[in-house]
């Protein structure tokens, strides 16, 4: 048996089988004239006289690529100078400080409760 909602009650009713495959508020017939496009304005064309696209701006790239395959020693994450030193630095300082104050909080948590 096929079941359908009814507008009326708003509860489930016995239906037949035709009426069951088409669902209320839906229409089974196709729109004889394609609905508008949403985006149908007019685009703007890229200009092919320009080299680059000024928002683009300066392909940094093949710099970057000798900076870090310089055979100096120093480590990648090290190799732009001051700053990268200083956030390394900041880092490892944070880390170590985050391992020193868990240990510490692992070792009050350890430690029994005195009686009141």
């Amino acid at each position: 048996m096929y079941y359908k909602v009814s507008g009326v009650t708003g509860k489930l009713t016995g239906a037949t089988a035709a009426s069951a495959y088409s669902p209320q508020g839906l229409r089974p017939t196709v729109p004889s004239q394609a609905p508008p496009m949403v985006f149908a304005l007019p685009t703007k064309l890229v200009s092919e006289t320009e080299s680059v696209v000024h928002y683009m701006g300066i392909n940094k790239i093949p710099d970057l690529q000798k900076l870090f395959q310089k055979g100096d020693g120093a480590p990648v994450h090290l190799k732009r100078g001051v700053m990268d030193k200083m956030l390394y630095r900041t880092t490892m300082g944070l880390t170590i400080g985050g391992t020193l104050y868990c240990l510490m909080a692992l070792y009050i948590a350890a430690q029994p409760r005195k009686p009141q």
